[in-house]
């Protein structure tokens, strides 16, 4: 009988754990999603309205983050950076920080190159998204989705 029950204790032990373990898998799954109003918002702000193509931006970030409180993500956009070809600005967005707008960096032909890194902050698993403004006024963007595990920045609502 003694190991017929510690049987059971381990499969109720199991149980509890696969089902922990889906509900936050669940909960990462449904936060990727979002409400990207905010977001959506910001980088109008940043196009002036104007649609980003997709292309021309590599951004570097880990898909799967432990500790949302330091996240290292560098974007590169493929560019010359000659008078006819160079960026003007690149910004790092995150769906669903408190701020959406993340970082916005200055480039001029003197930059060299059209590549940046920083360390962020992530409240949640969510999509990050990096844009770049092109001296032709255009915009290119990319976006990665962030699965972390120990949430940063949160504030009371």
């Amino acid at each position: 009988m003694g190991k017929a029950t510690g049987s059971s204790r381990r499969q109720v032990v199991v149980v509890v754990a696969a089902g922990a373990a889906l509900a936050a898998w669940q909960r990462s799954a449904a936060q990727l999603s979002g409400n990207p109003a905010a977001m959506q918002a910001a980088v109008a702000a940043f196009t002036g309205g104007r649609t980003p193509s997709s292309g021309r931006v590599e951004l570097d970030i880990a898909p799967l983050v432990e500790n949302g409180n330091t996240v290292p993500v560098s974007v590169r956009v493929d560019s010359a950076m000659t008078a006819a070809d160079h960026v003007r600005r690149i910004a790092i967005f995150s769906e669903r920080n408190p701020q959406p707008e993340v970082a916005v960096f200055n480039l001029t032909l003197l930059s060299g190159r059209a590549e940046v890194a920083t360390r962020m902050r992530l409240a949640t698993s969510q999509r990050v998204l990096a844009l770049a403004e092109l001296q032709d006024g255009s915009y290119w963007q990319r976006s990665v989705d962030v699965v972390v595990t120990l949430a940063a920045c949160v504030e009371g609502g």
